[in-house]
C-alpha cells in the first residue's frame, strides 16, 4: 500500500508496539503462552461512543434506559420511562498524537406505545486528512478514510418484566479511497449485520428497607457478513460480539440512588491457531499453499462456524522439547499443555465495572474499570465522569485514565482515549413539551 501520513498508521499500530514493548514481563508470567489477540475488521463498532458508559468503565448492557441505549442493549428501550429522546456524542481519538481523528454518534428513540420502541443511531469515525504517496516518495492523492454504521431497532416489552430487541445494520469502511493495494484496486468495505437483544428488569425489590431495581441483559451484536477490501483478498470477521451483566440501583431516599453495574464481553469470532515454522521461524505451508495449523481451528470459516466454535477454538501452548522445538504428534498436531486451552478461552472475556450515584436525578458521578487479559491486549484504564441535567437536557461527561499494574507503564497497552474528556449531549422531549405546555398564555389586550 501507498505511504500515508503516520498518524494514520499510528491509529492501528499504537497497540501492537506497546506489546511489543511489554512482551519481556509478559513472558516473565506467563512463559510460553504468547500474545494472542483477536482481531476483526472494523473494529470502531465496539468502541463506547457515550460518555455515560464511558465513565463506567464501558459498561452498558443492562444501565438503565436512555437514548444511548440502542448501541450497548436496544432492548433496554422498551422499558424507556421517556416518549422520545435524542443524543449526540464526541470521542476524540488519539488527541496526543494528532487533533483530526474522532468518533461521533448521533442516536434516538421514539415510544410507538407503552409496549414498543423505536430507535435509530449513526456511529461515524474520521481518521483525518491523509496525503498518499507513490514508490517514490511523491504526493499522489490526499484523502480522508471514514468509516460508519447506520443502525434501526426495534424493542418490546414482552412481560411485566422482560423485553427483547433487534437491531439491523449497515456498515462502510472506507479506508483507502480507490487507491492500489499491492497492486490491486481497493474499495470499501461493506456489510450488514444485526443484533438480538434481550433485557430484565424488576424495580419491586426491596433491600434493607430501600425501594430497589435489579436489572440484567445480553446483546449479541453484529452478526453480519465477513468484509473484504479488495476483490481478491481473503474475508474479515466483523466485530460479533456478546455482551452480558446486571445491574443493581438502590435508592438510598428520596433524593439519593446508587447503582453497581457489571459488564462481561467475548468476541464470537476466531481465534488465530499456531501455525508449522521451520527452524528460522519462517510458515511452512502445504501442499495446498497454505499455512499448515499445528494447534487451534481453521479461522477461514463460515460465520455461524466461526460463533459457535470461538468458544473452543483457542490454540493453548504447545508443548516443546529440550531443543525448544514443538513437539508433534503422529497427525502433525502439536502435544497441547495440559489445561491450557480452557485457560486461553477464560483469558478472551473483557470485564468492565461501573459505579453510578445520582443525586436528586439532577446531578450524577460516575467511575469504573475495565480490564483485558494480558495476553489478548491487555488493556487495563479506570474511568469517571460525571453527568448534569436540566429541565430539557443533560450534559454528560467521561475521562480515561490509564491503569499501569506491573514493572513499568509498557505492561499495559497505552488506550487511544487515555487523558481524554469525552461529552455527551441528550435531549428530553419530554421535558420540553410539558415546558412549553406550561409556559404562561399571552395576556390578551
Amino acid at each position: 500500500m501507498h505511504h500515508g501520513k503516520k498518524y494514520f498508521l499510528a491509529a492501528f499500530l499504537l497497540p501492537v508496539f506497546w506489546s511489543a514493548k511489554s512482551q519481556s514481563t509478559l513472558d516473565e508470567k506467563f512463559g510460553r503462552a504468547g500474545l494472542n489477540t483477536i482481531t476483526t475488521a472494523v473494529p470502531f463498532l465496539i468502541i463506547a461512543p457515550d460518555s455515560r458508559a464511558g465513565g463506567m468503565g464501558d459498561a452498558g448492557v443492562a444501565t438503565s434506559p436512555d437514548a444511548n441505549s440502542i448501541h450497548w442493549n436496544p432492548a433496554k428501550l422498551g422499558f424507556a420511562d421517556k416518549s422520545m429522546g435524542f443524543s449526540l456524542s464526541y470521542v476524540p481519538w488519539l488527541r496526543k498524537l494528532v487533533p483530526d481523528i474522532n468518533l461521533s454518534y448521533l442516536s434516538g428513540y421514539k415510544k410507538i406505545d407503552d409496549m414498543s420502541t423505536v430507535s435509530a443511531s449513526l456511529l461515524y469515525f474520521s481518521l483525518g486528512d491523509i496525503q498518499f504517496t507513490d514508490a517514490f516518495g511523491n504526493n499522489t492523492t490526499q484523502f480522508r478514510p471514514n468509516e460508519f454504521a447506520f443502525d434501526v431497532s426495534f424493542a418490546r416489552k414482552l412481560s411485566k418484566y422482560f423485553s427483547g430487541g433487534i437491531t439491523v445494520r449497515y456498515i462502510n469502511s472506507n479506508l483507502t479511497g480507490g487507491v492500489l493495494v499491492e497492486g490491486q484496486a481497493s474499495r470499501p468495505g461493506q456489510a450488514v449485520s444485526a443484533d438480538i437483544s434481550t433485557y430484565y428488569q424488576n424495580d419491586e425489590l426491596n433491600i434493607a428497607g430501600k425501594k430497589s431495581t435489579v436489572a440484567a441483559g445480553l446483546n449479541i451484536s453484529n452478526i453480519g457478513n465477513k468484509m473484504s477490501y479488495t476483490t481478491s483478498s481473503k474475508r474479515d470477521f466483523i466485530p460479533i460480539n456478546m455482551r452480558l451483566g446486571p445491574r443493581l440501583t438502590v435508592n438510598l431516599d428520596d433524593f439519593n440512588s446508587i447503582s453497581l453495574t457489571t459488564d462481561v464481553n467475548k468476541l464470537l469470532v476466531p481465534t488465530r491457531p499456531v501455525y508449522k515454522t521451520d527452524s528460522a521461524g519462517n510458515a511452512v505451508l502445504g501442499s495446498d499453499g497454505n499455512q499448515i495449523i499445528i494447534a487451534g481451528k481453521d479461522p477461514n470459516r463460515a460465520v455461524a462456524s466461526g460463533m459457535f466454535a470461538s468458544f473452543s477454538d483457542a490454540p493453548g501452548v504447545p508443548m516443546r522439547d529440550e531443543n525448544n522445538n514443538v513437539v508433534l504428534k503422529s497427525d502433525g498436531k502439536a502435544e497441547i499443555e495440559k489445561g491450557s486451552v480452557l485457560k486461553e478461552e477464560m483469558r478472551e472475556f473483557t470485564y468492565s465495572f461501573g459505579l453510578e450515584y445520582w443525586y436528586d436525578k439532577q446531578f450524577a458521578v460516575r467511575s469504573g474499570y475495565f480490564y483485558e487479559h494480558a495476553l489478548k491486549g491487555n488493556r487495563k484504564y479506570l474511568t469517571v465522569g460525571a453527568g448534569l441535567k436540566y429541565n430539557v437536557f443533560a450534559l454528560d461527561f467521561a475521562y480515561l485514565i490509564p491503569a499501569y499494574f506491573g514493572k513499568s507503564a509498557t505492561s499495559t497497552n497505552r488506550s487511544p482515549l487515555e487523558n481524554t474528556l469525552r461529552f455527551t449531549l441528550i435531549f428530553d422531549f419530554d421535558a420540553f413539551k410539558s415546558q412549553k405546555e406550561e409556559a404562561p398564555a399571552p395576556a390578551a389586550n
